[in-house]
């Protein structure tokens, strides 16, 4: 893989950069102001017991992410691209609907608002922006900060996590250590990833609890770098996709303090057997992996775990692009607000 040299940081890396450097800030802040809505969404979703999740591109990432956290407090929660509920919908009836978009104003949103007579009683927002036609159109949850300027999601992916934050301590979960992991960042080092994954042409991210932060990770990491990088849930992996593995395809797995820790394990072994550059997130609290580049991190479950690798691995992706891209960060076939379907 051809490595560029910079001279001068891109400007498109540099607006992230501003996101990145705000964005624990903004996210404790954000919990703090979801005190006043968050205990009535709770109330919704202890009434309806069921919660669908919309969203497209970062903000489904953020919705595959917690949909396991709402199952552990008994909520049968199911996380959908807003594109396919479009398309073919599940039933929206006797549901706790959270529509999420950063901007409040993307295609898909506006007309399944439109199509569906303003969503239902129990529809709620997830944003950045309070002007935005989600913030109108539905009682919502609206992180610090505004709106997110840069292209690829860093800063609104940490806020809206930490909306969800304040619906689940809502519920009943002690978002103690989560808040601390956003209060004192781990700033583990990235270069013996970055090293690990020099020479390939594609990257697969995985995970099992935590598919959903590798799913944000791969979209970050395509959207910045341009290379096929793509995410498999960790069982759909070993079902047959792992003939891609080899030297030129980079693997990056992510592992909690978890019952699944053992299989995220099984897979890196069986994914640097395959020839796979393989790198590990990893706050399993289990001794390293042989074989693999390992980031570790102090041993935690759910959102703290999240809080905790999340910056690390946007760094992580970043870096990755900057190396590959003369001007990453600045994107050519794509805009930050999707306004067309």
């Amino acid at each position: 893989m051809t490595m560029r040299v910079s001279k001068e940081r891109p400007a498109g890396l540099v607006a992230i950069d501003r996101e990145m450097a705000r964005q624990h800030a903004d996210a404790v802040a954000s919990y703090q102001g979801a005190a006043t809505l968050a205990p009535r969404i709770a109330t919704s979703l202890k009434s309806t017991g069921r919660l669908l999740l919309l969203g497209m591109g970062g903000s489904h990432a953020v919705g595959r992410a917690v949909e396991p956290l709402y199952r552990a407090l008994g909520i049968d929660a199911v996380a959908l691209p807003l594109s396919e509920q479009l398309g073919q919908p599940l039933a929206v009836e006797g549901k706790t609907i959270l529509v999420t978009s950063q901007s409040g104003e993307s295609a898909e949103v506006l007309r399944w608002f439109r199509e569906t007579n303003g969503g239902t009683a129990d529809t709620f927002g997830l944003t950045l922006e309070e002007d935005a036609f989600l913030a109108k159109a539905a009682p919502s949850l609206v992180g610090a900060g505004g709106t997110e300027q840069a292209f690829a999601a860093t800063r609104s992916l940490t806020v809206t996590f930490a909306l969800h934050l304040a619906i689940l301590a809502a519920l009943g979960a002690d978002p103690a250590d989560a808040l601390n992991a956003l209060k004192a960042p781990e700033t583990p080092a990235i270069d013996g990833a970055l090293a690990a994954l020099a020479d390939v042409g594609a990257i697969v991210t995985s995970g099992r609890r935590l598919h959903g932060l590798a799913e944000a990770i791969a979209l970050g990491l395509t959207e910045l770098s341009r290379l096929p990088c793509f995410s498999l849930e960790g069982g759909q992996l070993r079902h047959g996709p792992m003939e891609v593995l080899g030297p030129s395809v980079g693997v990056v797995l992510f592992r909690a303090a978890d019952a699944t820790a053992g299989l995220v394990a099984a897979m890196a072994t069986s994914a640097a057997e395959a020839g796979s550059p393989v790198v590990v997130f990893d706050a399993s609290g289990e001794p390293p992996i042989e074989g693999v580049t390992t980031i570790r991190f102090k041993p935690a479950t759910g959102l703290a775990a999240i809080f905790a690798m999340l910056p690390v691995a946007q760094s992580f992706m970043i870096a990755f692009a900057d190396a590959r891209v003369e001007n990453a960060g600045t994107p050519v076939r794509s805009t930050k607000v999707t306004r067309s379907e």
